[in-house]
């Protein structure tokens, strides 16, 4: 670098040549000009552009600390344009002098424009302006292509857009009604839904050796008929049928003492859900005094010994009252037909090894299909029920065609009971023939 003239420099003055020091020295200087002109100080001669620029003259010895003290005050003067230095070389003494500088304004406010940034700039706008103009374009319609490509979906697979079905609020009305229980309503059919398993009855009828399904079929319409006499809640009827084939699934039970559990089971239904249940004296006659008073007592206790006094379950019931309010419009056709529907279903031991909330949900659902109520199910009581229709289906065709053999079955008791005017007559209509099958069920 510059560092090996000025040595030569230094040694040529120790030596006191007169001329040949002065003669060196210009020789000296100009080389040292070039040297710091490189490296950016202002030096006299033609820089970048030509300019005429001074040069310091110095007359200390220049070492390599004192180069590098110029290199980078020559850097700071190329970074801060607005302040410039002129040395001024006197009788040893260096004096700096500052130009006055202007006011500038701020470096954000200056806006530096060259032909090649006026191009640039014209060219971005240009693209951003096309890019906003194609995107207005996708999004305000699709092209001819992907119109022509949904259309030909459409009439290959009957696709059309429809609006999402909303799922309407059943308890809005119940806000100010306290025994509804709107607060916990959801929380406690979201734990019938789990407990209703556990109370599940599988399918026995193969382990009594003594009892068939035409046995069980003729004491549940028994049962129906003690219950209409004695005029009790609807609950009690479905607890009663409850208690009965949970301990016939436990139980091995004869035949002559069928009809003491199926008395005996509608005594603790009616200790359990009625305010005056009836007295056993009453139970004893209705059965024409098969069993006296004592057998019952003891057949009670026995039943609830081996139930583990597991009262609190949830039957068809419990769901029916929640499926036939999401329902709507609820209509009192609906909920008689859904019951009759429902009744038919516990009557017949095919039903058994279906949970209570798919045979109240297929009754409902059984009972809009014969009534017409289109749609047959919609989203909201698929979301109440937890069943779509295709879940349905094979529950519904079954009461259906229950209730198509009602008119030629012996057992009339559900078929009379819902043939009365109280009960809108619903046993008399004509059965949903979109869900019956060929196949008729063995009674």
């Amino acid at each position: 670098m510059a560092s090996i003239p000025v040595v030569q420099q230094n040694r040529v003055e120790a030596a006191g040549g007169g001329a040949v020091k002065q003669k060196n020295m210009a020789a000296v200087e100009g080389r040292n000009r070039r040297a710091l002109g490189d490296i950016g100080n202002l030096v006299t001669g033609h820089g970048i552009e030509g300019k005429q620029q001074q040069i310091p003259q110095v007359s200390r010895p220049v070492t390599r600390g004192f180069c590098a003290q110029l290199l980078a005050n020559a850097q700071a003067g190329v970074v801060e344009n607005n302040k410039k230095q002129r040395a001024i070389v006197g009788d040893g003494v260096v004096a700096v002098r500052q130009k006055k500088v202007s006011v500038k304004p701020k470096p954000e406010d200056i806006i530096v424009i060259s032909p090649d940034t006026e191009e640039a700039d014209r060219v971005n706008k240009h693209l951003n302006r096309k890019k906003a103009t194609e995107g207005s374009l996708k999004k305000k319609g699709q092209t001819f292509t992907s119109t022509l490509t949904a259309r030909s979906k459409a009439a290959a697979f009957g696709l059309t857009r429809k609006p999402k079905e909303q799922i309407v609020d059943i308890d809005a009305a119940d806000a100010n009604n306290e025994l509804a229980a709107v607060e916990y309503v959801e929380d406690m059919y979201k734990f019938y839904k789990l407990a209703e398993h556990e109370s599940r009855v599988f399918d026995y009828i193969d382990f009594q050796p003594e009892i068939n399904q035409k046995m069980r079929a003729i004491l549940v319409d028994w049962l129906i008929e003690v219950h209409n006499k004695f005029e009790l809640m609807p609950e009690t009827l479905y607890l009663a049928i409850n208690i009965l084939d949970r301990y016939l699934s436990t139980e091995s039970v004869a035949r002559k003492e069928l009809q003491l559990v199926g008395i005996s089971s509608m005594l603790t239904a009616s200790k359990y859900e009625e305010i005056w249940p009836p007295e056993v004296n009453d139970l004893t006659k209705i059965s024409d005094n098969a069993y006296t008073n004592q057998q019952v007592l003891i057949m009670e206790k026995k039943i609830l010994g081996q139930l583990e006094w597991n009262l609190t379950v949830p039957t068809p019931y419990v769901f029916l009252v929640r499926f036939i309010k999401a329902s709507i419009p609820n209509e009192p056709a609906v909920e008689n037909m859904a019951c009759f529907l429902t009744e038919l279903g516990m009557m017949n031991y095919a039903t058994v090894t279906y949970c209570p909330s798919m045979v109240a949900a297929s009754a409902v659902y059984g009972a809009r299909c014969t009534l017409d109520k289109a749609p047959f199910w919609n989203e909201t009581l698929k979301s109440h029920t937890g069943f779509s229709e295709e879940q349905l289906m094979e529950c519904g065709r079954t009461l259906v065609r229950f209730h198509s053999c009602a008119t030629e079955n012996k057992l009339r008791v559900i078929y009379r009971k819902y043939s009365l005017d109280e009960r809108g007559c619903v046993a008399m209509l004509p059965p949903a023939k979109a869900l019956l099958t060929v196949a008729k069920p063995q009674t």
